[in-house]
């Protein structure tokens, strides 16, 4: 696992090196990220259910302004604080070791860029969409990357009031890029 593009280009990342997390391959980083080059340029990411921080370090090796990574797991953050250490992105990061709810649930902070990898089947897409709208945690315009296993099924009322820019299939992989609806503002 590595930072693909950016200041931080081929630095190799920590990982936990188990079952637990399931990084996302460089194979889904690569598009994924070509995708988002409009929404990275001093973003605001918030890095949901981060296991090792990879895609929010590979958001701030592209631009992102800030990144906050956030995973209940405690083994996790020593590897997040590990991966912001070999790339220097320490003034740039904020890392919290919560349950995701109670963290949207008490964040006060506006972000323009959220990717959410929770655990496949933990059934929690639609929670944290309706959290982040709920406690006005989104910029306007904010994009959402929610990644799930390729055999879940979604349904448009399962996006809440946000419009799926991209539906994208890699092997047992689907990404959604998902943006804020202004008609729901």
């Amino acid at each position: 696992m590595r930072i693909i593009a950016g200041t931080a280009r081929g630095l190799k990342l920590l990982s936990l090196g188990s079952l637990d997390t399931r990084p996302t391959l460089d194979r889904v980083k690569e598009p994924l990220f070509s995708m988002l080059m409009p929404y990275l340029d001093g973003a605001d990411v918030l890095d949901l259910f981060a296991g090792s921080g990879a895609l929010g370090l590979e958001a701030l090796s592209r631009g992102a302004s800030k990144c906050t990574f956030v995973d209940k797991n405690p083994k996790c953050r020593a590897v997040i604080e590990g991966n912001i250490k070999k790339t220097r992105f320490d003034e740039k990061s904020v890392v919290k070791t919560e349950d995701f709810a109670r963290f949207l649930n008490s964040c006060a902070e506006k972000f323009s860029l959220v990717f959410l990898d929770p655990p496949y089947k933990a059934g929690v897409y639609k929670d944290c969409l309706k959290l982040l709208c709920e406690n006005n945690l989104l910029r306007d315009g904010a994009v959402i990357v929610l990644e799930a296993d390729a055999d879940e099924k979604f349904s448009e009322n399962d996006f809440l009031e946000f419009s799926l820019l991209k539906e994208r299939k890699y092997g047992r992989v689907k990404l959604y890029i998902l943006q804020k609806s202004h008609l729901s503002q």
